[in-house]
């Protein structure tokens, strides 16, 4: 064979060896792009309320990290408040997803939309041991063990004066204009507060409402008044919800008279405070376009309340954002975020912090 045919063979060899490479290539290329892809596809991008409450801010921003680094979506956050939020995503399908939604304020529109389809319910417990209520701290309850309950304090106001009228017990209500303000404002007269020696006190504010509670708790006074949680007040303080020694008397007598104004509630009913129905609250839209791993992870994950609270202290001491709070959570809670998603999605995401 000449030294012309064997080096023709050879190009030959080469070429055919360098195509199969080549195609190899190109086929592998374009199984990970289809593999990428696919796994984009099934999370994709989604807007997510980022609400006007540091508690809302922090959620915001861990699904965000969590879905961004553990399952490639596009999360755009967009500034929200509990109604207005609700408005749009009931009206306009957007934004997709409103992670801490204090339904309560929106309960009857809420269960509509649901019902027809338009918002569906992702998660009912998203926060537990949360609410609304009346509060004493930690010191007061270990003094005065008897006050176990509301019907308790009541009785006794003398542990408790008014600044203005020492002689007065003070039950520290909210500030006018907020929502609970009528609702305390007919609780203290259901409970005959004022006949009882009690005085409502309106904060003016809530940097009004948080002093009132810090003065007193910092310098070992009694304090008797309205929060919520999860906050960093009550998690800094770890201050105790009281109960109120009577059953929840009704959502009739809720609605139809606590939540309304003096004049329009003539005669309300001793009642406990109604349950906080706080859910995490999706789109049709991203249910159906949007959802799969996305949907299934905002399904499954909790935040235990005492957890939260103190995550809320750390951005209170270190006046920081939700996304920094964000990022101290996943450095130092993996036992709780690392039971939300898959072994796999939670190695990428400690990878990536």
């Amino acid at each position: 064979m000449s030294l012309e045919i064997k080096t023709l063979q050879l190009e030959n060899s080469l070429s055919k060896s360098m195509f199969r490479y080549t195609t190899s290539l190109a086929v592998a290329f374009i199984t990970s792009a289809v593999i990428t892809v696919s796994s984009f596809a099934a999370c994709g991008s989604l807007t997510m309320a980022e609400m006007n409450w540091a508690s809302a801010q922090f959620m915001a921003q861990v699904d965000k990290a969590i879905l961004e680094k553990g399952y490639g979506c596009e999360v755009e956050l967009v500034p929200g408040a509990t109604m207005t939020t609700f408005a749009s995503m009931e009206a306009k399908g957007t934004p997709d997803v409103a992670a801490e939604f204090w339904a309560n304020a929106a309960i009857v529109p809420l269960r509509k939309a649901v019902s027809e389809g338009r918002l569906h319910i992702s998660n009912k417990t998203p926060i537990t041991g949360l609410g609304e209520g009346w509060w004493i701290s930690p010191a007061t309850a270990k003094k005065h063990p008897q006050l176990k309950t509301v019907l308790d304090i009541i009785e006794n106001p003398k542990l408790f004066p008014d600044k203005e009228d020492p002689s007065k017990g003070a039950f520290v209500g909210c500030p006018a204009g907020w929502a609970c303000q009528l609702i305390n404002a007919n609780l203290f007269r259901a409970f005959e507060m004022e006949k009882k020696g009690w005085v409502l006190v309106d904060p003016g504010s809530q940097a009004g409402l948080d002093g009132s509670m810090s003065k007193a708790v910092l310098s070992g006074k009694n304090w008797f008044g309205y929060y919520w949680t999860p906050t960093s007040l009550i998690g800094k303080h770890k201050m105790i919800k009281v109960p109120f020694g009577v059953p929840f008397a009704g959502n009739k007598n809720w609605e139809n008279c606590l939540i309304k104004p003096e004049q329009d509630c003539a005669n309300p009913q001793k009642s406990a405070w109604i349950k906080s129905e706080v859910y995490t609250i999706v789109t049709d839209k991203f249910k159906k376009a949007g959802g799969g791993s996305a949907a299934d992870f905002l399904s499954k994950r909790t935040y235990p309340g005492s957890v939260l609270n103190s995550m809320l202290v750390y951005m209170a001491d270190n006046q920081a954002e939700g996304s920094d709070a964000a990022i101290e959570f996943l450095q130092n809670h993996e036992d709780i975020w690392t039971k939300w998603v898959p072994s796999n999605i939670a190695s990428k995401i400690k990878s990536s912090l």
